[in-house]
């Protein structure tokens, strides 16, 4: 498992097939079998254990006693592990692997939402909510890389290759909201900023619902 996670950190995805990972280990390729049945199983154990490398707190661990700053922390250690491995933003997350890596995030986001009073329905769904915005945002960021990556280009500079469509071909009576923040200078923010600004509108939304 961890050699196939090494493989698809360093070579990408598609290198930690069966054969890739029989040739890391030097072992044959059936002999592998014989510990992980199929391509499929073996992706889901290494999704599984970068889940669990968030070493997210858990039941009696030391955390913080605000409940946005715990989930600044899911925050935090999830787009640090999709950062680490890239790979996991080509992973679909339709059916997660149901293991102690799922898990654990999920009882570490339900037990940050539980002291805000809220009903058993209405905390699960604020902290499927927070699941939602920060793993795909993280795994937007992480694609964003694994583009710049196989390209040589930076999102930058690919944008910077389609100044004519703005200065040749941008209409802009057709686009009067765009071109109004853009004479505003509303254009400057960053990816970085609309991220935070999200998460922070989030949170203040589920706030908003503790009972009075």
């Amino acid at each position: 498992m961890q050699a196939g996670i090494r493989l698809a950190d360093e070579q990408g995805l598609a290198a930690a097939s069966m054969g890739g990972l029989a040739k890391e280990l030097g072992v044959g390729t059936m002999t592998l079998y014989t510990y992980v049945p199929s391509k499929d199983e073996l992706l889901d154990l290494m999704v599984d254990q970068v889940l669990v490398e968030r070493e997210l707190p858990g039941p009696g661990a030391s955390r913080p006693d605000d409940w946005r700053a715990q989930v600044e922390i899911y925050s935090q250690q999830t787009r640090a592990m999709f950062q680490q491995h890239l790979w996991m933003s080509q992973v679909s997350t339709i059916r997660p692997p149901v293991g102690p890596g799922m898990l654990a995030g999920r009882e570490y986001l339900l037990s940050a939402v539980m002291g805000l009073g809220l009903s058993a329905t209405e905390t699960n769904t604020a902290a499927l909510a927070i699941t939602t915005y920060v793993d795909s945002a993280a795994h937007l960021e992480a694609e964003s890389r694994l583009v710049e990556r196989a390209t040589g280009q930076t999102n930058d500079a690919w944008w910077y290759e389609r100044n004519d469509l703005w200065e040749t071909y941008f209409d802009v009576d057709r686009h009067p909201t765009m071109t109004a923040i853009w004479h505003a200078n509303g254009y400057e923010s960053t990816a970085a900023d609309s991220y935070r600004y999200g998460l922070d509108r989030l949170l203040d939304g589920i706030e908003a619902m503790k009972p009075l």
